[in-house]
């Protein structure tokens, strides 16, 4: 066994798949053109990789390449399909509405928007994590601009009926976003089947590299948000900035990979999660949070009773208790839920890379940390 803890943080960012490394090297090292540099062998290449990158995005996702626009990765996504459909829909509207269990780059982003004179309704999940098509459809107002609905909970990973929430917010003329930064390489998403109007998407959940994601803007019906990023006139004029071709590259095989690969994969993590769930339901005094069928394979989220163990002095597991981006503050997603905060929670998220043997020790290295710590407890009482 490696000296390197076992990863299963996957949900907070996933390593980089070495094919994707091969992939952008050369635009790091030989092909280092500005894609907007038309009149050069050097521009013309970035240019090339650049749409290359732009069809394998669109192809995961069943999009048409001129609906992909170039971010630098989620939170930008969010912030642009928020923002930028909010005002340049102003003339209908200033209410919008979300969930409770949202990531804070959709919640922050909605009540910096209240602060500019938007109304925004946020509603609480069903207990097992999902949202109740009859509460999210009376919430719809003539006067309401956009939803927002994660596809896959970045905490409990259950999955949102955005089909369904979709047919709702197109029934009654309402834009529909998506954040579906920890859907792709999971579950198939169909975006010319499926009644959403924008969808954030990012590289590092998906074996990719930090800082590059992607908004898919429908094309038809047509789509208005207003640009958040001024100078140059880039992406259709919807994002400017100079295209980081390397990480565009990187963004796009990772896509290519999941998009190949997916239909074994999923099933393979799908297993390995439900052994280690056998191991640790075993111990009594753990409960899931979260729908457990309507739910990604690659996400297990505990409570576990009588147990205060520190995350940190679990050395030979890397496990997360909530977001990475809340920074340490008790879950939201769990208040939302009616779960008991002050309980110990674990975010145990596995990934391609993960093998048997790891998810084996894994259960009964934590087996044994939780059965401790009750035992400590029961003797200190």
């Amino acid at each position: 066994m490696s000296d390197q803890p076992i990863y299963l943080d996957n949900a907070a960012t996933t390593p980089v798949d070495p094919r994707v490394v091969d992939a952008m090297l050369p635009y790091l090292r030989q092909q280092f053109g500005n894609p907007a540099s038309g009149t050069h062998a050097y521009g013309q290449a970035a240019s090339r990789a650049v749409e290359l990158a732009r069809e394998q995005v669109a192809a995961l996702v069943n999009a048409d390449t001129a609906e992909i626009v170039w971010t630098s990765g989620a939170t930008e996504s969010n912030n642009l399909a928020l923002k930028g459909a909010a005002f340049a829909n102003v003339q209908r509207g200033r209410h919008l509405v979300t969930v409770a269990t949202e990531h804070k780059a959709v919640l922050d982003t909605l009540h910096w928007l209240e602060s500019q004179g938007f109304e925004t309704t946020v509603l609480a999940p069903e207990p097992d994590g999902l949202i109740s098509l009859e509460k999210f459809g009376n919430a719809l107002r003539t006067d309401t601009v956009l939803a927002s609905v994660m596809l896959v909970n970045n905490e409990i990973g259950v999955i949102q009926d955005v089909a369904a929430l979709g047919a709702l917010c197109r029934a009654r003329g309402v834009l529909f976003h998506v954040d579906a930064a920890q859907a792709t390489g999971k579950l198939p998403i169909d975006l010319a089947a499926l009644p959403i109007d924008l969808m954030s998407l990012t590289a590092h959940k998906t074996y990719g590299p930090k800082g590059i994601g992607a908004l898919y803007v429908r094309r038809a019906p047509h789509v208005r948000i207003d640009c958040q990023m001024h100078g140059g006139g880039h992406e259709h004029g919807l994002r400017s900035g100079t295209l980081p071709t390397h990480q565009i590259v990187g963004l796009g095989e990772c896509f290519r990979i999941a998009r190949d690969e997916m239909a074994i994969e999923v099933p393979r993590i799908r297993a390995q999660r439900d052994r280690l769930w056998d191991v640790l339901r075993a111990i009594g005094g753990v409960r899931l949070n979260g729908d457990f069928e309507q739910r990604v394979a690659h996400n297990l989220n505990i409570s576990i009773a009588n147990c205060d163990v520190p995350l940190t002095d679990l050395t030979a597991v890397s496990i997360s208790s909530a977001s990475a981006c809340i920074g340490g503050q008790a879950s939201h997603v769990i208040a939302a839920l009616g779960g008991d905060t002050s309980a110990m929670v674990m975010r145990i998220t596995l990934g391609r890379f993960n093998t048997e043997n790891d998810i084996d020790f894994a259960a009964r290295y934590l087996r044994t940390k939780i059965e401790h710590c009750r035992s400590v407890r029961l003797a200190v009482a």
